[in-house]
């Protein structure tokens, strides 16, 4: 079936390349697939980057959704977010009225492609949507600085993207499917011989040729295994059921690896 998705972003410019990706291969067939809104919560010059991204979106005649929530917080003197503590009463209104722009355009799941802000349970519970980590299921949390600076400090031999559904309680939906790339070989091994002793401080860990290689290779990745985890909902693989990553036959899935699909994928760029 055509999967039609919903896509989520910010300033539109870390996932941008993703963004471009997705729609290559839905020209080129290899995604069975259709954009049927992009939503962000900027407007129109906020910044310059995000009204390229904007151009761009336009330019492609997909529906562009935006509702600045800076603006909407500032309107009702609303606090901003903290992390670690309840979100604040006007992001209920918030995301009410982003409901209400986003389900004029019917949508089977959303991709959340760099959207910095965290969704009420009752946007997350009336909306499918999938967020993508750069790590494997079972690595690091967190940003992708704080990911790639566990792999150095513990000497990780791999790492990957994945994809997961998101749920009330953030960063801990069930996995839908993953991707694995090595950080050893060639490329890697002369990186992780070079590396100072101390590793304490992130700036040091930062600063690191090797941090800026594995970074390389987490970008590398991530816009392919998109592709290949968003046409494995596409094809009946995977599907979003009730609040769970279901598999074709309506079981429960295991985590899909997709490594195979996105080395050819890469391969074939």
């Amino acid at each position: 079936m055509t999967l039609n998705i919903a896509w989520y972003t910010t300033r539109g410019a870390s996932s941008r390349a993703m963004f471009e990706t997705v729609l290559a291969a839905i020209r080129d067939g290899s995604l069975d697939a259709r954009i049927a809104s992009v939503f962000s919560n900027r407007e129109r010059g906020e910044e310059e980057v995000t009204d390229a991204f904007f151009d761009l979106v336009e330019s492609e005649g997909l529906p562009l959704l935006s509702l600045s929530s800076v603006r909407f917080r500032r309107e009702r003197g609303g606090a901003r977010s903290r992390s670690g503590e309840a979100l604040p009463a006007w992001r209920q209104e918030y995301d009410a009225e982003v409901a209400r722009l986003v389900d004029a355009y019917p949508a089977d799941l959303g991709v959340l492609a760099g959207y910095l802000l965290i969704f009420t349970p009752g946007f997350v519970e009336g909306h499918p949507l999938l967020n993508l980590h750069p790590a494997l299921p079972d690595g690091p949390a967190g940003t992708w600085r704080e990911v790639i600076r566990h792999l150095i400090r513990t000497r990780a031999a791999e790492s990957g993207v994945m994809v997961h559904l998101a749920i009330p309680a953030v960063d801990a939906g069930p996995v839908a499917a993953f991707c694995r790339y090595p950080l050893r070989g060639p490329a890697f091994d002369p990186l992780w011989d070079a590396l100072p002793a101390d590793l304490n401080a992130d700036e040091v860990v930062e600063a690191t040729p090797l941090y800026a290689r594995i970074r390389e290779a987490m970008l590398a990745h991530e816009a392919p295994f998109l592709v290949s985890a968003l046409q494995a909902f596409a094809d009946g693989r995977l599907r979003l059921d009730a609040g769970r990553v279901a598999a074709g036959s309506g079981g429960a899935a295991s985590p899909l690896d997709l490594t195979e699909d996105v080395r050819a994928r890469i391969g074939a760029a």
